[in-house]
């Protein structure tokens, strides 16, 4: 007998990091408007987002390289050896190579251009909540 397709009633569960407050309410926005995900939290500080991915076990994080207080880095390094671990999805207004290159070495899923990505991102996100609420048996 061949598999079944089942659907997921859990939505991708996601978490923004983002010391902005004007860019975190877009991407929280953005996030909320995808068929699938939803957001499960938001923190402005590379500690206060670790200790909430820790807590909420987000599939992905969107998460901004400069923060109020550390860096996207910060966070990545911390949370590597957590199992399992979210998709990191890197977002950043400081997109050149070097910091590109630096993301996708400590583990980042994507790298985005926080001024000229934004729709990358959306389309990322879309077709990975579509993956995770219908998967085959």
């Amino acid at each position: 007998m061949g598999s079944l397709a089942q659907t997921h009633n859990e939505p991708l569960q996601i978490y923004v990091v983002e010391d902005s407050a004007a860019v975190r309410e877009r991407l929280l926005e953005l996030v909320d408007s995808i068929d699938g995900a939803r957001c499960t939290g938001y923190a402005e500080t590379a500690s206060a987002a670790i200790e909430g991915i820790r807590s909420l076990r987000p599939d992905a994080v969107i998460l901004d390289l400069r923060l109020a207080e550390g860096n996207g880095f910060d966070v990545m390094r911390a949370l590597r050896d957590d199992v399992p671990g979210p998709d990191f999805y890197v977002l950043s207004s400081f997109a050149a190579e070097p910091y590109r290159r630096l993301a996708l070495r400590m583990g980042a899923a994507a790298f985005f251009d926080k001024v000229t990505e934004l729709p990358a991102i959306r389309d990322l996100i879309t077709q990975r909540a579509m993956r995770h609420c219908v998967s085959t048996n």
